[in-house]
């Protein structure tokens, strides 16, 4: 039996019979007003973030969602859109499938704004979307990826950016380790649908985006997520996991590189009123500028400018 018939013969059971708190151990951060979840849909959220930023969904876009899990994701996007269709979900679990089909028949219910039509429910996995080239502006998935081995890894980001429109957005939400997975982890089948043995690092995970084509990686937030113990897990030390919440678009990688946000900030603390790097880059003096990490590398060559550690939080502006 392969890694993936293992995940999906997992998800069929976690399906059938919800397991609270397998993947997130938190409640989702996200409520909206006159959003009511039911609890079936709750016990369900098997992500490790959130992949729903309301300043990603402006201009009413049309939504992939990879990985329906129990729906509560795809609910929360139909939120913003409101019509049929707006919110295409795929999974390849038949039973996933049903139980979210049924979580969201309950949404119905309770919510006067939402219809069963506003989210298309489809067979289908990450590595062959049931979707047409260039055919959306946002794809979404939360939890999903990080249980691909790599190469699988490479795949999926592809084919999202195959599906992607010009200019599109890829919204994740995965786990990533502090340092490298040990292999007798790695080959855990269990372990890595529970989405504690997948993982692999930052600079890893940022790669593997960046070489499918994205041209731009936003980092929304970077937190502690589950500590493996060193006894139940054979480690030599504990292990420390993270969520990484990321939105990459799909817009060309410049001659220098892709341009990867973290959170950095670069301030002009000269003499005169503003800093012209002849870059690009007009600075106030004293006045923090958003910078992309490869600006960021640039300016701090500049005995005049004063750059900050990454915060592992952006939400736009600045430049690159």
């Amino acid at each position: 039996m392969t890694y993936l018939e293992s995940t999906a013969q997992f998800y069929t059971e976690v399906a059938e019979t919800p397991d609270v708190g397998l993947c997130c151990v938190q409640q989702t951060p996200l409520h909206l007003p006159g959003l009511t979840v039911p609890p079936q849909m709750h016990e369900m959220n098997y992500g490790c973030g959130t992949t729903v930023h309301g300043a990603e969904l402006a201009g009413d876009p049309t939504v992939l969602y990879v990985g329906v899990g129990g729906g509560l994701e795809a609910l929360q996007f139909a939120y913003y859109s409101r019509k049929p269709g707006a919110v295409v979900a795929v999974d390849p679990v038949a039973a996933m499938r049903k139980a979210a089909t049924h979580n969201l028949a309950l949404a119905a219910e309770v919510n006067d704004w939402f219809e069963t039509s506003f989210v298309d429910i489809r067979d289908g996995d990450a590595f062959a979307l049931p979707i047409e080239d260039e055919s959306v502006d946002v794809v979404a998935q939360n939890c999903l990826f990080n249980i691909f081995e790599p190469e699988d890894l490479s795949k999926a980001l592809a084919e999202a950016y195959r599906v992607l429109k010009p200019g599109g957005r890829l919204v994740m939400s995965d786990p990533i380790t502090t340092r490298p997975m040990p292999e007798h982890l790695q080959q855990d089948d269990r372990l890595r649908a529970m989405c504690l043995s997948g993982a692999i690092t930052y600079e890893q995970y940022v790669q593997r985006i960046t070489r499918a084509g994205f041209g731009q990686v936003e980092i929304r937030a970077r937190r502690p997520y589950r500590v493996l113990n060193r006894e139940i897990y054979n480690l030599s030390e504990p292990l420390l996991l993270e969520s990484l919440d990321s939105v990459s678009f799909k817009v060309p990688i410049a001659e220098d590189g892709p341009c990867i946000f973290t959170g950095k900030t670069a301030s002009y603390i000269g003499q005169a009123e503003y800093l012209d790097d002849q870059a690009g880059h007009i600075m106030q003096r004293g006045v923090p500028l958003a910078v992309c990490d490869k600006t960021a590398g640039k300016l701090a060559r500049q005995p005049e400018v004063m750059i900050t550690a990454s915060t592992w939080h952006y939400d736009g502006g600045g430049c690159c």
